[in-house]
């Protein structure tokens, strides 16, 4: 972890990008939940436009997120978090996660910004950011953002429910409320959470 540097992506990165959505379609199908699949073309452009970080092992790639911009710019996202399966376990998406999270909040300090996960670890790490869990409602309504989960295997449990409900968790982060007035929230609760949604839904899909 010492020798990876964890940097905001510029042009000489763009060489990484059929890499980067090899592992995020790899890390989906391990997930077998989430992660929209994304374009080399996709993923050029979001480095092109300064709003991606990359984790560097020398010249090994070790990990990426982005950041999208959603209703005109009152929203924005940091997605597509992943590791290289040969950096994970080491708290490497910890260390990306914050650096997108402070580069997001410099560059659009009057953004909200959200998340959809269903990833127990990603919601405590949100949670300790100060995210908050939030109904789909409070998120963007930008239906560009929703067509994008199409390539998601749940896909039909977000239709099937009017978009108000899916295995992902909406989590928000508003720069109006003040951290000390949102508890960070235990793994293990995001866990709980996750369970008590897969088993509401199977029991909608067997009725």
């Amino acid at each position: 972890m010492k020798n990876i540097n964890v940097i905001i992506a510029g042009e000489n990165h763009f060489k990484y990008a059929q890499e980067i959505c090899d592992v995020i379609s790899e890390s989906a199908q391990v997930r077998g939940t989430g992660i929209a699949r994304r374009t080399p073309e996709y993923i050029t452009k979001k480095i092109e436009n300064g709003n991606a970080i990359i984790a560097l092992d020398g010249n090994n790639f070790a990990g990426f997120c982005y950041i999208e911009k959603w209703g005109h710019g009152k929203f924005v996202a940091n997605s597509g978090l992943i590791v290289h399966p040969n950096y994970r376990g080491k708290g490497l998406a910890k260390k990306i996660k914050h650096k997108v999270f402070e580069h997001s909040k410099n560059k659009f300090p009057n953004a909200k910004i959200f998340s959809i996960t269903t990833g127990p670890a990603v919601m405590k790490m949100n949670s300790d950011l100060g995210y908050k869990p939030v109904p789909f409602s409070e998120l963007t309504d930008d239906q560009t953002f929703w067509d994008g989960c199409q390539t998601c295997k749940n896909y039909d449990v977000l239709t099937r429910t009017n978009r108000k409900m899916c295995l992902c968790t909406g989590m928000l982060y508003d720069s109006k409320v003040k951290k000390d007035e949102i508890k960070p929230i235990k793994e293990k609760v995001f866990a709980r959470l996750k369970r008590i949604k897969q088993s509401l839904l199977l029991k909608k899909e067997k009725k």
